[in-house]
C-alpha cells in the first residue's frame, strides 16, 4: 500500500488554486537573479532556508527541475526505509505528523524550525544551485546525491510541465518556450549554468553524481551503488523491490496516491531522447553549440554523455 503524501499533494492544490487567479507575468518572481515560482517559493523563505542547519547524516538529492528528482526521491525514500529496519511503502514508512515537503526551498519559512523535530535520517530535496544551498550542508559534509540529465531531455519535459502545470507560466508553442529555456527565462535559472556551477562541486567526497540515462539503462546497479554511497546495505530481495517499486510503471501507477490528480503531469513518458519529436535542426544546434561552451569539457559535460544521448 502506497503511503499518501498529504503534505505535498496539499500544498500543490493550494498553489494551482492561487495560480488560476494570478496573470502570467505574476507566476514567477527573482531572487538574487533566478527565477522561482511565486505560489511555492518566497523570498522569506530563502532568507530563512540560509541559517537552516544541516545534519551529517542527511539525506540530500540535488537536481534541475524535470531531471528525474521525483523518481530518485522514490528511490532514496525506500533506501532510508529499509535502513530503518521498514518495509518501502508501507504505512509505518513514515509517520504523517514527521511528514515535511522535502523540497528545501517550497514551503512556507516555518518549515526549518519544524524539520529540526525530524528525526534522522532526513530526505531533503533540491533543485537550487549550490552557491543558494545553506553553508551548513557544505560545512557538516551531508552526503548528497547529484542527478543530471541530458539538456536536450530536460527542455522537452520541461516544456509538457509547465503546459500542464498552472503553477508555470504556459507556452503557446515549442518555438517560444526553447527560446525562454536558451534565454534564462526558466523557474530555477538556466541549467547549463546550473551544470556549470555544480561542476565545481563534482569532486568532492561527499557528493556523487549520477545520471538520469544510466538509472534508466541499468537500474539494479543504480541503487546498489546509491545505497552503498549513503552506507545502506542491501539484500538482493530489498534491491529488488527498490527496483520494482521505482520503475516508471509502477510510480505512475500509484501517482494518483503520491502526488495527487496531478500525478499524470509529474509522470507522463519517462525515456530517454524524446527531444527528438520537438526539436528542429536549428534549435539542436544552438543547443549543441550552448553545451559545447559550457559544460563540454568538464568533468559533468563528460559523465552527460551529450553526443550518445544528444545527437540524432
Amino acid at each position: 500500500m502506497e503511503k499518501p503524501r498529504k503534505t505535498f499533494i496539499g500544498l500543490v492544490d493550494k498553489a494551482i488554486a492561487a495560480a488560476n487567479s494570478m496573470r502570467p507575468d505574476e507566476l514567477l518572481f527573482s531572487y538574487k537573479g533566478i527565477l522561482y515560482p511565486t505560489t511555492v517559493c518566497s523570498p522569506e523563505t530563502f532568507k530563512a532556508l540560509e541559517s537552516f542547519e544541516a545534519r551529517r547524516d542527511d539525506v540530500i538529492l540535488a537536481g534541475y527541475p524535470k531531471s528525474g528528482t521525483n523518481w530518485l526521491s522514490q528511490i532514496l525514500t525506500d533506501l532510508i526505509a529499509i535502513s530503518q529496519k521498514k518495509t518501502p511503502g508501507s504505512e509505518s514508512g513514515v509517520n504523517a505528523e514527521e511528514e515535511e515537503e522535502p523540497y528545501l526551498e517550497i514551503g512556507d519559512a516555518e518549515k526549518y524550525e519544524r524539520m529540526t523535530k525530524l528525526p534522522s535520517p532526513r530526505l531533503m530535496v533540491t533543485h537550487l544551485r549550490p552557491e543558494n544551498l545553506p553553508k551548513s550542508i557544505f560545512q557538516n559534509k551531508a552526503k548528497m546525491l547529484l542527478l543530471i540529465r541530458n539538456p536536450k531531455d530536460v527542455a522537452t519535459s520541461y516544456y509538457h510541465f509547465s503546459n500542464g502545470l498552472a503553477l508555470l507560466p504556459s507556452y503557446e508553442t515549442w518555438d517560444d518556450f526553447f527560446t525562454d529555456f536558451m534565454t534564462k527565462k526558466m523557474a530555477w535559472g538556466c541549467y547549463l549554468e546550473y551544470l556549470s556551477e555544480w561542476n565545481k562541486y563534482a569532486d568532492k567526497e561527499n557528493i556523487m553524481t549520477i545520471t538520469y540515462e544510466e538509472v534508466k539503462e541499468n537500474p539494479a546497479l543504480s541503487v546498489k551503488n546509491i545505497a552503498t554511497f549513503f552506507g545502506i546495505p542491501l539484500t538482493e530481495e530489498q534491491l529488488q523491490l527498490v527496483v520494482e517499486r521505482s520503475s516508471f510503471q509502477s510510480m505512475k501507477k500509484n501517482s494518483d496516491k503520491t502526488h495527487g490528480s496531478f500525478g499524470n503531469i509529474f509522470f507522463r513518458k519517462g525515456g530517454v531522447s524524446d527531444w527528438k519529436n520537438l526539436f528542429n535542426e536549428d534549435q539542436s544546434k544552438r543547443m549543441d553549440k550552448a553545451f559545447e561552451e559550457h559544460i563540454a569539457g568538464t568533468k559533468l559535460g563528460k559523465k552527460l554523455k551529450y553526443d550518445l544521448y544528444c545527437k540524432a
